[in-house]
């Protein structure tokens, strides 16, 4: 397993590193041409594109601190930095789109001229060079499960969806002298990046809370543990992200005193197999006798009495 993450760790990396070549250098000329042709359709493709080099950055500097080796500071090293990376591209994608949003209003009250031959030229080559880019992300980047890679592909995928926009936009202009239609690219493509901006954003939240990873089943886990030879209940159960791909349990296992004199160590071989059948990779477990088994709540939970103090349950 730990060979399968080393591996999948240097994919990412290696495609972040060339996609954030070539985003870049297209992000100029797209920037350049944007201002030539006077079209908001790709100025905000532009933007966009500024925002996926940026992204990129930070997620290849992610990678980086998450090479870094744990110590007494940082006990699980710097693994998490790629959850902060996704959070910072998610609120990026969120506020470009807004801004998008804000220059298309301008323009539907005073649409500006539009050198649509030149824009349609640039809008084609921004879509060859983002298909070029997605397909390296879906060869060799984990979309579905590292979150920052996600987040790096929805931002590709958007700039995609500009360059189509602004390709339609620029033909509707050229035939038909429909200025109005270079905002209305801006806003169906602005929609789309705020709705995939909104989702990063939210998972990423979602893992610096702890919450339960979406790809493990707690209720499957709780049933499975108990389904353990040994085991009598479990209590104060937590399941948790460190970062893409590394969940984390930590639970209470309570079992009859002989077995944990006897077999203590057997039934922990046991516990951790079946957690690592579930997708959890980091278990912490702390075996109890029947001296432990009272009212408990399988989830840690925290009460409020009338006084005002708390009480653990």
């Amino acid at each position: 397993m730990s060979q399968h993450h080393d591996h999948t760790h240097g994919a990412n990396k290696k495609v972040l590193k060339f996609s954030f070549i070539i985003i870049s250098v297209y992000m100029v000329v797209e920037l350049a041409g944007g201002i030539w042709t006077n079209s908001l359709a790709l100025l905000s493709d532009a933007g966009h594109m500024l925002s996926d080099s940026i992204s990129l950055g930070v997620g290849l500097l992610a990678f980086t601190f998450g090479e870094k080796v744990s110590n007494y500071s940082k006990t699980y090293g710097y693994k998490r930095f790629e959850i902060l990376a996704a959070v910072f591209n998610g609120v990026t994608l969120i506020l470009i789109a807004l801004y998008i949003f804000y220059e298309a209003y301008k323009r539907f009250s005073q649409p500006p001229d539009i050198a649509s031959s030149g824009m349609l030229i640039i809008a084609f080559i921004g879509l060859l060079v983002n298909i070029l880019v997605a397909w390296l992300f879906m060869r060799g980047g984990d979309t579905e499960e590292n979150l920052n890679v996600r987040a790096a592909f929805l931002h590709v995928l958007g700039d995609l969806l500009g360059s189509i926009g602004a390709i339609t936009a620029a033909l509707l202009i050229m035939f038909f002298g429909w200025s109005w239609a270079d905002p209305l690219a801006s806003v169906l493509v602005a929609i789309l990046v705020l709705f995939s901006g909104w989702r990063v954003t939210r998972e990423a939240l979602h893992v610096l809370m702890e919450g339960v990873p979406r790809n493990v089943d707690i209720n499957q886990i709780i049933e499975a543990v108990k389904g353990v030879p040994g085991i009598i209940n479990i209590h104060d159960l937590h399941v948790w992200s460190i970062t893409s791909g590394n969940n984390a349990l930590s639970m209470h296992a309570v079992v009859h005193e002989e077995k944990t004199i006897n077999e203590g160590h057997k039934i922990l071989e046991e516990l951790q197999q079946v957690l690592q059948n579930h997708d959890i990779q980091n278990v912490t477990i702390q075996m109890e006798n029947e001296d432990h088994l009272h009212d408990e709540s399988i989830l840690c939970q925290m009460d409020q009495d009338q006084s005002g103090h708390h009480k653990e349950t």
